[in-house]
């Protein structure tokens, strides 16, 4: 239910981004958007970057064939100057058949016999035999790959980049990597891709999550990464029947029979149960065609338990039908209560056949810990239900049946619409979670829809404090995306998946209340099943579940008041554009957040893989003044160019991929800005290259050795072959600093257990170091940068209760002092610095992440005097701020997600108080 995040890992600031899928409808589709607006239902919804319409409705056109798939693929064969769709390229993966005999039959898209990630088509089937006709299609096919899909970079050398997505080194030495194959991401001609599911070793960050890693298989970049609830979300489908035997084998000589367990609460429930061969009792619910069975972690770790069962686990016990006072402290009785809500209510109500679609079991896990605490959380793993225990200030999170039916409905998510847990798609994911979760358990529990607890998630979980006071998330919030939308990059939240969820889970409470709740809670489950894709955003969302409607029969009073929710929240065509900022662009959506842009004199340099995503990462230069169009200063040789710097004369980057020798690497570049050709400065094959900077003739860069895991500078002078700066054994280098012959890093080592850092600065011309500023102890340096004839770095204290401070000192050493202190009553942790000789620009987070945030949570930018003095906020934009670069006096630029996308922006002064 919590979902932890971390940096951004060179990401997209949405998945639409990411995979350069639009964010609003094309230029070519304005007139059917604005016919969507005007009708209920729209009849026609042109698709972004591709020829394929999103969504085709009011048909009733004869379907031709013998079973629904072969009925289907006929019908897009017929039409296909209508969907310009290749059949061949479709591969079915499911029918879905409603009680009322609709069939919908999903087609996954390949390329080159290659999966298209997040690619699906939908075609809907009404009536039987002869009389069979389609009614509606639509989804998401995408007409204009062409990308080759023979991988370029070696299968091992693909793992181990895989494997950097793990920023921690501990976490990484014992991480594990699932190798999916290869994978096309769309948007223009395509990109092939490797795709892994990487889970490191560190309970308290990987418990709950693994992170989906995408791998350019022709250059080794990272093209897209994001974590996901499931630890093993592939296996989920073929383990369904029973998670690695251990549930099957729990129920096999149960017989059905009735007894009693007290709830957490303490009071005494009946539950249905299984009586084994000696005479004891386990909670094993066999009254249905789903088996239900809870067991009971007993306190142990939550990894145990990722993927199966240990071969030791065994049910929730009692010697007798009566079980013990312990089946409630531990949160199995409420657990097994809750799972019997949840399948009743699709089961009775929508008519599926359990969570899975297909009446697999239902397992719940108890009263696990991580680290040895009890385990604050309460999630679905892909195959059973993994709850925490109660705490002094929590009760067991399976008492709260809103929270247990928001999580068990992920599993439905998963084999139906499969929506990607990324940007909006995600976001859409936990707001069919949100309605259901609260569905259910107003339903079960015969609450009304006016009481003001309805719309609570999760408010039962607290021992103490207002039911309001508690809750995770209301659906009656009233969040708008023009006025609410948080535009976190994918790195925060998986690009805003819990933060923007009650947008759109609002406007389906909505529909709820201005609907009878069974229509509308079947409004909502078809749009899930029949009519949402992968990919969908909060507008997609909007059709599917407008075009829904009309196909379970509701009358045009009905579907205006789904569109007036719908309004009223903001979901319409084009709601991005409507979000306003502060600052102006200077290139509009990236493809990253994570490598940063820099400036100098006036000019810039940015890494993004062209406009809108597409094609491989170059490196793109442009003026602050915005005078003319970018231009492309790397080679397109289908390398990843990126890693830039610039000193406003000319640039410096890195190059990932196959070069010229054939041989996978990295190679450091540098080009005038005005014209010339690209020289090479360094290449190498078992060396990572990155932090490049350049400052007249010089080019410096830190290279990371394969092999050792050492990372030191490298430099050349005035076009000279590259030296190593010589570091003391056992020692590296970060954050590296380049100006007027002067180089500066942040130099780490090992004390005993003990890592020591601490800002170094190098003069080039006599080929020494200068000075090394001592620091504090449990402090860590980061940032470092050359600025005003001084040296500035940040000091951040392991103590959370201490913030962190911005320093600066002579290049001889002397002189250290604060240009902002640290605060122990705001405990500031600065994310980001850069400076001019007249300023000093830092990104500082004001909160943690958290299902709850606001976009004043996000990283911001504040700017103050050289010397020192009062920060201002350089930008009111209300979105994330990321990767700062100081160009003159007080003008910066950054990279801002405010609008939920990546766009490179610039200020020339502070915007002063918020």
């Amino acid at each position: 239910m919590h979902q932890r995040s971390r940096s951004p890992k060179l990401l997209g600031a949405a998945i639409a981004a990411v995979l350069g899928l639009g964010l609003g409808v094309p230029p070519a589709a304005a007139g059917a958007a604005r016919a969507a607006d005007a009708d209920p239902v729209p009849g026609l919804v042109a698709g972004s970057d591709t020829a394929a319409p999103q969504l085709v409705t009011g048909l009733a056109e004869p379907a031709a064939g013998g079973t629904p798939a072969d009925a289907a693929r006929a019908h897009l064969a017929a039409h296909r100057d209508r969907y310009r769709v290749d059949p061949a390229q479709l591969v079915e993966t499911g029918t879905e058949r409603a009680a009322d005999g609709r069939r919908t039959v999903r087609f996954a898209q390949q390329h080159g016999g290659v999966p298209v990630f997040g690619a699906a088509y939908l075609v809907h089937l009404v009536g039987e035999g002869g009389g069979q006709r389609v009614e509606s299609v639509g989804g998401k096919y995408f007409t204009g790959l062409t990308v080759p899909t023979v991988p370029g970079v070696p299968d091992e050398v693909l793992r181990r980049l895989a494997l950097g997505a793990i920023e921690d080194p501990t976490a990484r030495e014992g991480a594990t990597v699932e190798d999916h194959g290869p994978v096309v991401l769309p948007g223009g001609a395509g990109r092939l891709a490797r795709h892994f599911t990487v889970r490191g070793t560190d309970p308290a960050v990987w418990a709950s999550t693994a992170r989906e890693v995408f791998v350019d298989a022709a250059t080794g970049q990272l093209a897209l990464t994001y974590d996901v609830r499931a630890p093993y979300r592939a296996a989920a489908a073929a383990a369904s029947a029973a998670p690695d035997g251990r549930a099957a084998a729990a129920t096999a000589a149960v017989e059905p029979a009735t007894g009693t367990a007290p709830d957490a609460l303490g009071r005494s429930v009946p539950v249905n149960v299984g009586r084994l061969p000696d005479g004891s009792y386990q909670l094993t619910d066999l009254a249905r065609p789903a088996a239900i069975t809870t067991y009971d972690a007993a306190g142990r770790e939550v990894l145990d338990f990722n993927g199966g069962l240990p071969a030791d686990a065994r049910p929730a016990a009692s010697a007798g039908p009566d079980f013990p006072a312990s089946t409630g402290t531990s949160g199995a009785t409420d657990a097994h209560l809750n799972a019997a809500a949840v399948d009743d209510f699709y089961r009775t109500r929508l008519g599926r056949a359990g969570i899975d679609g297909d009446n697999g079991p239902i397992t719940s896990v108890v009263n696990v810990t991580s680290f040895g605490e009890p385990l604050q959380n309460a999630y679905w793993d892909g195959r059973k239900m993994i709850y925490g225990g109660g705490t002094g200030t929590y009760r067991p999170f399976s008492v709260a049946r809103d929270v247990a039916g928001h999580e068990m409905t992920h599993g439905v998510v998963e084999h139906t619409a499969q929506l990607v847990y990324l940007g909006q798609s995600g976001a859409l994911d936990e707001a069919v979670a949100d309605y259901f979760g609260n569905a259910i358990e107003v339903t079960s529990r015969g609450i009304p829809m006016t009481d003001p607890r309805a719309a609570l998630l999760g408010e039962d979980l607290c021992r103490t404090g207002t039911p309001e006071a508690c809750a995770v998330r209301r659906l009656d919030d009233g969040r708008t995306t023009v006025a609410d939308f948080i535009g976190a990059p994918a790195g925060v939240d998986n690009g805003g998946v819990h933060l923007n969820s009650t947008i759109f889970s609002g406007a389906l409470w909505d529909v709820r209340r201005a609907l009878d709740p069974l229509t509308a809670d079947r409004l909502v489950y078809r749009a899930l099943a029949e009519y949402l894709t992968p990919l969908d955003d909060f507008v997609d969302a909007r059709n599917a579940v407008l075009a829904a409607g009309r196909a379970l029969g509701l009358d045009r009073a009905q579907l205006r008041a789904v569109a007036g929710a719908f309004d009223a929240h903001g979901i319409k065509s084009g709601w991005q554009r409507r979000i306003g900022v502060d600052s102006r662009s200077l290139l509009s959506e990236l493809s990253t957040e994570s490598i940063a842009p820099d400036a100098a004199a006036g000019r810039w340099v940015a890494a993004t893989a062209g406009k809108g995503g597409r094609g491989s990462l170059g490196v793109y230069a442009g003026s602050v003044a915005g005078s003319a169009e970018p231009v492309r200063l790397s080679p397109d040789d289908g390398r990843s160019h990126g890693w830039p710097a610039t000193d406003g004369t000319s640039a410096a980057w890195a190059a990932m991929g196959q070069g010229a020798n054939g041989q996978w690497g990295m190679e450091v570049f540098a080009r005038p800005l005005d014209g010339g050709a690209a020289r090479s400065v360094h290449s190498a094959a078992n060396q990572y290259l990155g932090d490049v900077r350049i400052s007249g003739g010089d080019v410096a860069f830190l290279a990371n050795d394969f092999s050792t895991g050492r990372t030191w500078p490298q430099l050349s002078r005035a076009g000279a072959p590259v030296t190593a700066v010589p570091l003391p054994e056992g020692h590296a280098a970060a954050d590296l600093t380049l100006k007027d012959g002067l180089l500066a890093w942040t130099e780490s080592w090992q004390v005993g257990e003990r890592t020591v850092s601490a800002p170094t600065l190098y003069s080039i011309a006599e080929g020494r170091t200068l000075a090394q500023y001592p620091v504090p102890d449990a402090t860590r340096v980061s940032g470092t940068r050359l600025a005003g004839g001084r040296l500035l770095w940040v000091e951040t204290p392991t103590d959370p209760t201490r913030g962190s401070s911005i320093r600066s000192g002579a290049p001889d050493g002397s002189g250290a002092a604060d240009v902002l202190s640290g605060s122990t009553t705001a405990p500031r942790r600065i994310t980001a610095l850069t400076a001019t000789d007249r300023a000093v620009t830092f990104g500082y987070a004001g909160g943690r992440v958290s299902d709850t945030m606001k976009n004043t949570d996000l990283p911001k930018l504040w700017q103050l005097p050289l010397a020192g003095g009062t920060p201002e906020r350089v930008s009111c934009n209300r979105g994330g701020q990321y990767a700062p670069v100081a160009d003159r006096g007080t003008r910066v630029l950054w990279l801002d997600a405010t609008a939920g996308r990546t766009d490179l922006v610039v200020r020339e002064r502070p915007a002063g108080t918020c």
